[in-house]
């Protein structure tokens, strides 16, 4: 109602205007100034309704938007201003629409890991859950204290189960902080193989370093680091007692490449396009593994920018390709 008020006080003020101006007018001149101020009133009244029905369109459908969350088009308005008016709309709607799907589909991913948390951690809550009760009955204190330990295994398996969950699921959300920083290969390299240097001289597999020198890419480090130790630890987990696992890196004008290959049997055709699918197990598989280590390192990288690619060395054995572009030319 306050706009319609609104259009009948600028129609009157313009009628009396017009009113004005006939008092001071010549006789004759009177009766085409009255014509001319019928058609000037009756146009501007006309062009007012017809701008405030568009406006008051607009204003439906972006309620329609902000009440129902309805996509609606925004193209039938012609006249200039407005049109620009509601080509900007169009443009926040259009915007507000693919916020929504996205926000949509970080909670369809955050529920899909949620519950691959629960369907995964059930087996080995189960076991402890069974473990407990032998633990407390058995008399031999050896025995007892060799159960503990089997008991702390599996809860440290199941804390490293539902932190990787957790970081892959906050990585699909995008929720993982990532650093932008000159990264040093050689320490990112060192960081990640350290802490499996006892594994592997315990399966008796020789560890090959080549990282070029002064080798470098933007990113983050300590999720580089990780990315590359699950890496190496899937490459160790399938390389026989005997074998080596080679991690090589070098920096070229294209970007930084780190590449890690086994000389175990390799990846087999028919596991290949799923080796980064959660809890995927192929059938060379070590029974123990999760088939997390993969999925997460993915997530890692591609969180940075890069892309990691599974395939057979040449000579034989798994081969993964980290690559960590140039932001610049």
């Amino acid at each position: 109602m306050g706009s319609w008020r609104t259009l009948l006080l600028q129609c009157a003020c313009l009628a009396g205007a017009v009113c004005a101006l006939m008092l001071f007018a010549p006789g004759s001149a009177r009766a085409w100034i009255a014509l001319a101020a019928v058609i000037a009133v009756a146009a501007f009244a006309g062009i007012s309704i017809y701008r405030r029905r568009q406006i008051e369109r607009l204003s439906a459908q972006i309620e329609q938007v902000l009440a129902r969350g309805r996509e609606v088009s925004l193209a039938n308005c012609r006249e200039g201003d407005l049109a620009v008016l509601e080509s900007q709309l169009s443009k926040m709607v259009g915007k507000l629409a693919r916020v929504n799907r996205q926000l949509g589909q970080e909670r369809t991913a955050l529920a899909d890991a949620l519950a691959d948390i629960s369907h995964q951690i059930r087996t080995p809550l189960t076991a402890c859950a069974l473990m407990l009760p032998a633990i407390e009955k058995e008399p031999d204190a050896a025995v007892r204290k060799r159960e503990i330990r089997k008991l702390e295994e599996m809860i440290e398996r199941i804390s490293w189960l539902v932190t990787s969950l957790l970081k892959i699921a906050k990585a699909d959300a995008g929720a993982i902080n990532v650093s932008r920083v000159q990264v040093d290969v050689a320490n990112v390299v060192a960081d990640a193989t350290r802490p499996l240097e006892p594994a592997l001289d315990l399966r008796g597999i020789q560890l090959e370093v080549s990282v070029q020198e002064g080798a470098a890419f933007a990113g983050d480090a300590l999720w580089s680091a990780e990315a590359l130790m699950n890496i190496v630890k899937n490459c160790m987990e399938h390389t026989p007692a005997g074998g080596s696992v080679r991690v090589r890196a070098e920096e070229s004008a294209l970007g930084t490449t780190i590449v890690v290959q086994d000389s175990g049997s390799g990846i087999m055709a028919e596991d290949l396009p799923h080796v980064f699918e959660r809890f995927y197990r192929g059938r060379m598989e070590p029974s123990e593994g999760f088939g997390i280590g993969l999925a997460l390192s993915q997530a890692l990288v591609s969180v940075q920018g890069g892309t990691l690619k599974a395939g057979n060395s040449p000579d034989g054995g798994a081969e993964f390709t980290i690559s960590f572009p140039k932001l610049i030319i």
